[in-house]
C-alpha cells in the first residue's frame, strides 16, 4: 500500500511539473475561470435587456401615450414610432422585437367599460426577450391601466392582489446564475479533456514505453494522471468561485465553501477519470476529441446548468439522474445559492462518488488493456 502511495505521489508529481511547464495549457485555465466567466455573465442575459419595441399608435389618446411612456430602459429600448406597413418589414429585417398596436377609440371603450385588444406581434426568434419580454409588457400595461383607473376615481375590480417574494436572487440578475454554472461548465469539460489529451500525448510521443518498463502498476499511472489534472482545476474552480464570482460579479455564497470544495473533489473524480476511459478509446487526439466533445455536450445540456431539468420529458429527467453532472448541478445550486448542508445534499454526494467508482473502475480495466497491448 505504502509503495502504491509513494508510486502514485512521484507519478503525480511528474505530471504536474508537465502540465504546470506547459505555458499554453495553463493560459487556458486561466482564461477558463477568469476571462471567460466574467465576460460571458456579464454578456449573457437570460432577463430582457434593451429590446427593441415599435409603436403603433391608433387611438392618440392620454392612456396611449401613457402605456408608450411606460416602455423604457433598461428592459425595452424607447418606442419608434412606426405604421402599419412598416411593421411586417422591420420585424422581418429583425430591426423590431415586438410591434405594439393600440386600436383607435382604445381609451373611450376603456372607460366606457368594454374591452378593446392591443395587439403585440413577437419575434419568436429571439427566444428569451420574446417570452420574458411579453410577461413583462403584459405587467406593465396591467400596472399603467390599474393607475389610470385609481387617478379617475375608478377602484380597481380585482379581489385580490398576490404577494411576491423572489428568494435566492431577488434582483433576479441572470449572471448570479451564469457565473457559477460556468465553473461547472468548465470543471467538465477541461477535467475530461486534460487527462484524456495526457494519456494520448504519452501513447503518440512514446513515453508510455519508459513507464511500462519501470516497476509501477497501470492504477498508479491513471492515478498519477488524475490527482494531476483534477488538483489543478480544482483550486483554478475555487479560486475563480471566491475571486471572480464572488469579489468581481459580486455573487453571494449563500453556502458552505468546505462542502462545495468536497462535491467538486467528488466531482472532478468522476469526470476524470470518465477522462481517462474516453481516452483509452481513442487511437489518436483527433479521434478522442470527435468522441469527448458530443459526451460533454448531453452531460451540460441534460445537466440543469442550461434548463431546468424539471422542463424535460420524465423519461429524459429519469434518465439523467445518473449522470455525475446532473448530480453536480443539483448540489452546487443547493450549497451555493440555498445555504443547503450536508443533510441536504448528501444524496448527490453519494451519487457522484458511485459514478466516480464506476468510471474509475471501466477505465483502469479499460488501461490495463491498453497497456497490455502497448507492451
Amino acid at each position: 500500500m505504502w509503495i502504491w502511495i509513494r508510486n502514485v505521489s512521484r507519478l503525480t508529481a511528474k505530471e504536474l511539473r508537465s502540465l504546470l511547464g506547459d505555458v499554453p495549457l495553463m493560459a487556458l485555465i486561466f482564461f477558463a475561470f477568469t476571462a471567460a466567466i466574467y465576460t460571458t455573465a456579464k454578456g449573457v442575459k437570460a432577463e430582457v435587456a434593451n429590446a427593441s419595441v415599435g409603436w403603433i399608435d391608433g387611438d392618440r389618446s392620454d392612456l396611449s401615450y401613457r402605456l408608450r411612456d411606460a416602455i423604457r430602459p433598461p428592459y425595452f429600448k424607447p418606442p419608434v414610432d412606426i405604421t402599419n406597413e412598416e411593421a411586417d418589414p422591420a420585424m422581418d429585417r429583425g430591426d423590431l422585437i415586438f410591434v405594439i398596436d393600440i386600436p383607435p377609440r382604445f381609451e373611450a371603450d376603456v372607460l366606457a367599460g368594454r374591452t378593446p385588444a392591443i395587439q403585440v406581434r413577437v419575434d419568436a426568434t429571439a427566444m428569451t426577450q420574446a417570452g420574458l419580454g411579453v410577461l413583462y409588457l403584459n405587467e406593465i400595461f396591467l400596472q399603467e391601466l390599474l393607475d389610470f383607473f385609481h387617478q379617475r376615481g375608478l377602484e380597481s375590480m380585482l379581489p385580490s392582489q398576490a404577494s411576491i417574494h423572489l428568494l435566492f436572487n431577488p434582483n433576479n440578475q441572470s449572471h448570479w446564475f451564469t457565473s457559477v454554472m460556468l465553473i461547472v461548465t468548465n470543471v467538465t469539460v477541461l477535467s475530461i479533456i486534460l487527462v484524456g489529451a495526457a494519456v494520448i500525448r504519452e501513447r503518440e510521443h512514446g513515453t508510455i514505453e519508459h513507464l511500462l518498463v519501470m516497476p509501477i502498476r497501470p492504477s498508479e499511472i491513471a492515478m498519477g494522471k488524475i490527482l494531476a489534472n483534477g488538483g489543478v482545476i480544482f483550486f483554478a474552480s475555487l479560486l475563480a468561485l471566491w475571486l471572480v464570482i464572488h469579489r468581481a460579479l459580486q455573487v453571494p455564497l449563500n453556502g458552505s465553501i468546505a462542502l462545495f470544495a468536497l462535491g467538486t473533489a467528488l466531482y472532478l473524480f468522476a469526470v476524470t477519470s470518465l477522462g481517462v476511459l474516453l481516452a483509452t478509446a481513442a487511437a489518436s487526439m483527433p479521434q478522442f476529441g470527435l468522441l469527448a466533445a458530443p459526451v460533454y455536450v448531453v452531460l451540460y445540456l441534460l445537466s440543469g446548468a442550461a434548463t431546468p431539468v424539471e422542463s424535460m420529458p420524465i423519461a429524459i429527467q429519469d434518465f439523467v439522474q445518473i449522470s455525475p453532472t446532473t448530480q453536480f448541478v443539483k448540489l452546487t445550486q443547493a450549497v451555493l445559492y440555498r445555504g443547503a448542508g450536508i443533510d441536504i445534499v448528501w444524496p448527490q454526494l453519494v451519487s457522484v462518488a458511485v459514478a466516480g467508482a464506476i468510471f474509475l473502475a471501466l477505465a483502469l480495466h479499460r488501461f490495463r488493456s491498453m497497456l497490455a497491448r502497448q507492451g
